[in-house]
């Protein structure tokens, strides 16, 4: 049995790594410096997706009872985003874990020749610590975090740099998210997408999304190697 897939592209937060904590604990430590109140972590989880710039200007906006818009606009902004920086930075990797399943079925797909990518709205220097501190760094074969490109999820650029950097057709490629915007990127670039439905979609069921297949973990993805094991050995 010949592989279903050439390349996969995976999201990062809420797919491969369970990041809510540690990004919980940077907006906090940024929002109680400030003389705020805390935030519940179910509430970050609904605001991760976009990156943590939009999650931060979510947060401030949530604790002065502005419009996200007014945050965004303000001149102290800078100089908050700056000192998130700095402790989300410090978090990295403190209090994330990896999803079932995933390291192995990284590791069976690499060895089978697949390419891997991941492909995240969180700034490069964050995605790179993550990836490092457990360890992923050398499994994937082209990293596209929210600033590598000028644009990023759901815009299929990344998808795009991806297929034409490997030769893949977008028959061959699949899209592995756990969001709205996951399956909306995978839509706009033309490629099938599965989707798990144990990470952040703010607070909205996976299946509503309307992914190809709803997956319980990664393990789906190798089902193909073990069928073709069998076959051999018949």
């Amino acid at each position: 049995m010949a592989r279903p897939f050439d390349l996969v592209l995976f999201d990062l937060d809420g797919t491969l790594v369970e990041t809510a904590p540690e990004i919980a604990d940077a907006v906090n430590d940024t929002l109680t410096a400030l003389g705020h109140a805390p935030v519940p972590l179910q509430q970050v989880n609904h605001w991760i997706g976009h990156g943590t710039r939009e999650l931060l200007i979510k947060a401030l906006a949530q604790a002065v009872d502005i419009p996200p818009e007014e945050v965004r606009a303000s001149e102290a902004f800078g100089p908050i985003e700056a000192d998130f920086g700095r402790h989300y930075q410090a978090r990295c990797g403190t209090r994330s874990h990896l999803y079932p399943k995933v390291r192995e079925s990284l590791e069976a797909l690499r060895a089978a020749g697949v390419k891997l990518a991941v492909v995240t709205n969180k700034e490069g220097r964050y995605t790179q610590t993550v990836l490092d501190v457990h360890g992923l760094t050398p499994l994937f074969h082209r990293v596209v975090s929210g600033d590598t490109l000028l644009v990023k999820k759901p815009d299929p650029a990344a998808v795009h740099d991806c297929l034409q950097r490997f030769g893949v057709a977008r028959e061959r490629a699949l899209f592995v998210g756990d969001s709205s915007i996951d399956v909306a990127t995978a839509r706009n670039a033309g490629i099938a997408v599965w989707a798990l439905p144990y990470g952040y979609n703010m607070g909205e069921p996976i299946e509503a999304c309307g992914p190809d297949r709803v997956i319980p973990d990664l393990s789906a993805l190798t089902t193909w190697l073990t069928l073709r094991a069998g076959a051999e050995a018949a």
